[in-house]
């Protein structure tokens, strides 16, 4: 008998009655969304409101590229060694981008993102970041031991640069600049490079930058973003290794500290006030949003990793930006393998819930189960607060409303159900949002399991004549929808297995098949399953004896000896025996000879001969004058398993008598 594998049904069935629970959880909003970028470093990044564009640098490739708000590229701008610092014009026509690669402030066109002039800095200047302000452009520029400030004047007939602006400051770097939008001739600047912290607030309006205060002890290290809020009473800066810090614009003295990440990269302030505040934090989270006046972030971001290393990406010093006029927050990253995305975080003033679902691993159809679980916020959401329900199985792929549950206290909800079919049935609970939060679901699978479906085949153990036409019946107890029934018979031996029949049992239950039987024969009835019972199958061994057919031919006459008939052969001549089983490869028959002597039939050995491919065989019996008055028998058999094969049950056929005279 051939051994056969499950089905694929069979492997599907057992998945679904023992696999184990996968709880769900809200992930970041459905709208967010990120796209590669063609840089691989930032130096700086300026949104402009009116084209609706991002302007991102390059340092590394000399560049700035121009995006739409999604990330497609429009436009890049290239032959900037080094560029850097970024700043729009009031009017949003011109872009200013500081080359120190080319001691330069160069300006762009925004609407075609071409270069439009070149303004020389100063050899070795190095100008690194760059404000508009008191109507001249400021710039940070400078090296490590040593940073200043200076200013581009463009209102005369010819540019006009002033360089030194604040020598005693003794910046670390090219100082980082930010304008105040309270005051547009106020500017702050901060150092950039780790030797030394400096932090210090310049009154431009004489087109002088007059240092009205600063504070060069309360931290250690490199500044790599800074930023007013919107009524420039206090000034935010991103540290690595002191998070982000708060100052008053007045005095400069730290008022509080943001309770983000270590690894400070970035911040940008709304025009509400709102702060986002980045960091670079490999294994943690990465941007946290921060509501005017609260002292905890009500969003937070953990951006992904899309390089070869094991953290996610990090965000680039600088590489946030608000929406001019809207709600949505821009994030620049890169990943080890110098690969950078811009992120649009589209509601990033929300607090995004948590909801976790949870319910059993496992659980049988038709049986109550309860799902519990909770919906968290940074928001706390009210006792009573609505969420919907839904539920997912094979009979509803698109889902089932199971209606609206009441949140409880602490955001808890709980709510009992009874699946109606097996296999995978996913419950979703969903929160719809509101003006402070965002949506956000969460689910949970349970594996539900079948019912056992009581299926029995027929004939098990038959064994009957070959050429026999055996009829099976399968009967199937109760199920759910399905009623269909398979039949297959697979011949012991190279025979395939076949289909007998398939259809749907009658009232009672019952499926016939009738089949012609010439091999041992492994007949399966199968049932598929449906919603509720599991697939199942039923076997039935029936054994076919081998076909056997004996004669005996060239006796000269019939002799009648009691009351047996006996082929007569001469002592001269031989008896020929044809033997016929149905053919198999390899095959043989055994024949078994006999004499009668001393009043029993005695054996005079049985022996086997190799049957033509045609199942028969021819054996000569000769005679001797010594034979002469003895009585002989003879019959062919199959003997399972010793004939050279076993697909057969073992047959006897017929004896056949003959006898010898002179």
């Amino acid at each position: 008998m051939r051994k056969r594998t499950l089905s694929a049904a069979t492997s599907l069935a057992v998945l679904f009655s023992s696999a184990a629970l996968v709880a769900g959880t809200a992930g970041s909003a459905a709208a967010d969304s990120s796209v590669a970028l063609p840089v691989s470093s930032v130096g700086d990044m300026v949104v402009d409101g009116v084209h609706q564009k991002i302007f991102i640098s390059d340092p590394y490739l000399g560049k700035v590229v121009a995006t739409d708000y999604a990330g497609r590229v429009l436009s890049t701008a290239t032959g900037l060694p080094g560029v850097t610092g970024l700043a729009l014009s009031a009017d949003s026509t011109q872009l200013y981008a500081a080359v120190p690669g080319a001691d330069a402030v160069v300006t762009l066109e925004t609407e075609t993102v071409t270069e439009k002039a070149r303004y020389a800095t100063g050899e070795g200047t190095d100008p690194q970041h760059l404000v508009l302000a008191g109507g001249k452009i400021w710039f940070g520029y400078g090296n490590g031991d040593k940073g200043d400030i200076g200013s581009l004047d463009l209102t005369g007939t010819e540019p006009v640069v002033a360089l030194a602006q604040d020598s005693e400051t003794n910046y670390s770097g090219a100082p980082r600049l930010v304008v105040s939008p309270a005051n547009p001739n106020t500017i702050a600047a901060a150092s950039s490079y780790y030797h030394r912290f400096r932090l210090a607030a310049y009154d431009v309006t004489t087109g002088t930058a007059t240092r009205t205060v600063r504070n060069d002890n309360a931290l250690t290290g490199i500044t790599t973003d800074l930023a007013f809020t919107p009524d420039g009473s206090q000034i935010i800066t991103a540290n690595p290794g002191n998070a982000h810090h708060v100052f008053q614009s007045a005095d400069l003295a730290e008022v509080n500290t943001l309770a983000s990440d270590y690894h400070g990269a970035a911040v940008a302030v709304a025009p509400d006030g709102t702060v986002a505040a980045g960091s670079n934090s490999t294994y943690g989270k990465d941007v946290f949003v921060y509501r005017p006046q609260d002292k905890t972030s009500v969003r937070q971001y953990d951006f992904p990793g899309t390089g070869s290393s094991s953290g996610g990406d990090g965000l680039a010093h600088g590489g946030l930006a608000w929406e001019p006029g809207g709600s949505r927050l821009f994030a620049v990253t890169s990943n080890s393998d110098a690969s950078v995305r811009l992120h649009v975080l589209d509601e990033p003033t929300k607090s995004l819930p948590t909801v976790t679902v949870k319910a059993p691993a496992t659980a049988p159809v038709l049986k109550p189960l309860t799902i519990t679980g909770t919906v968290a916020s940074t928001l706390a959401l009210p006792a009573g607060t609505p969420v919907s329900v839904t539920r997912f199985d094979a009979e509803n792929p698109q889902g089932k409303s199971l209606g609206t549950k009441a949140l409880g206290a602490n955001g808890a909800f709980s709510f009992g159900d009874t699946p109606t079919v097996a296999g995978g049935v996913t419950y979703k609970v969903a929160y719809a949002g509101d003006a402070e939060r965002a949506a956000a679901a969460g689910s949970a699978l349970v594996r539900v399991s079948h019912l056992r479906p009581a299926l029995t085949l027929d004939r098990n153990g038959t064994t009957v004549n070959y050429g026999t036409t055996l009829t099976y019946t399968a009967t199937l107890g109760p199920t759910y929808k399905n009623r269909v029934v398979e039949i297959w018979a697979d011949p012991w031996g190279p025979e395939p297995k076949r289909l007998l029949k398939r259809g749907t049992v009658n009232s009672v239950g019952k499926l016939s098949a009738s089949m012609w039987m010439n091999r041992d024969t492994t007949v399966t009835a199968v049932f598929a399953g449906d919603g509720r019972y599991a697939w199942t199958q039923a076997k039935s061994g029936a054994y076919t004896r081998a076909g056997v057919t004996t004669s005996l031919s060239r006796h000269y006459k019939w002799t009648k000896i009691g009351t047996t008939y006996y082929q007569t052969y001469r002592t001269s001549d031989y008896a020929l025996i044809t033997t016929w089983h149905n053919a198999y490869p390899n095959r043989s028959t055994r024949l078994d000879a006999q004499m009668w002597y001393s009043g029993a039939w005695r054996d005079l050995g049985p022996e086997f001969f190799l049957l033509d491919r045609y199942g028969r065989s021819y054996v000569r019996f000769d005679g001797d004058p010594v034979l002469a008055g003895h009585k002989f028998r003879i019959r062919s058999a199959y003997i399972d398993g010793a004939a050279g094969d076993n697909v057969n049950a073992t047959s006897y056929g017929p004896w056949k008598y003959f006898n010898f005279t002179r």
